[in-house]
């Protein structure tokens, strides 16, 4: 990757960056985002999906959930990939965790809203980070799990204040699942090294001008 950036400069391999950082932190978050990928790209190849014992992260976070739910907490749950909301919510019902799912596609977002907020048969708000990110009430929570990194932390900040809105009474738990020695903690340093890094860099707007070659070198090396 950083040949092809030697090649052809930052600005000039945008597609292959986004790309790269892309597919990282998908594999970070569950082996399955990429077999869902070559599932896609090779339909008549056989892909075994949704082994739990794959991702260290899905385990931990099932065991976080277990005790928080034992303990009468509601948890709000957060990814900005959908397709990794589906895989935890199939994995959950195995579990017997019940949840309720919230993505920019669902319809019918306040009676969601009006059945974790009111039914205590629901413990879990599985939200994607954009679509749940703001403009929701949803003080039935008190744990907020940031299921992966975003590079904005504002974004991840906006998402967790879905539960601090008026009429909470708890004080509110806030985790942030990173796997160890992974591109999620040279986000989470790159993070707090550059505060004034963009989520645009990703979105694509910026071209590239807030990731330097050493920001690059860092996050891939």
């Amino acid at each position: 990757m950083l040949k092809i950036v030697e090649q052809k400069g930052i600005k000039k391999s945008q597609i292959e960056i986004l790309e790269a950082l892309l597919r990282l932190r998908q594999i970070c978050c569950h082996p399955d985002l990429l077999k869902l990928r070559e599932r896609k790209s090779y339909p008549f190849l056989p892909v075994k999906l949704h082994d739990i014992h794959s991702s260290s992260k899905l385990e931990t976070v099932i065991e976080l959930l277990q005790t928080a739910i034992a303990d009468g907490h509601k948890v709000l749950l957060f990814s900005q990939f959908v397709s990794m909301l589906n895989i935890l919510q199939v994995e959950f019902n195995k579990a017997k965790i019940s949840s309720l799912m919230l993505t920019g596609k669902t319809k019918n977002r306040q009676k969601l809203i009006e059945t974790f907020q009111t039914n205590t048969s629901y413990s879990v708000f599985l939200l994607s980070l954009k679509a749940g990110g703001t403009g929701l009430n949803l003080t039935a929570a008190d744990y907020v799990i940031h299921y992966d990194p975003w590079w904005n932390p504002a974004v991840e900040i906006q998402a967790t204040d879905r539960a601090h809105r008026i009429g909470q009474t708890k004080s509110v738990s806030v985790y942030k699942i990173l796997v160890k020695d992974s591109i999620e903690e040279k986000i989470q340093a790159l993070q707090e090294k550059k505060k004034g890094l963009i989520e645009d860099i990703i979105g694509g707007t910026s071209h590239g001008k807030g990731l330097t070659r050493e920001d690059l070198e860092f996050l891939l090396n």
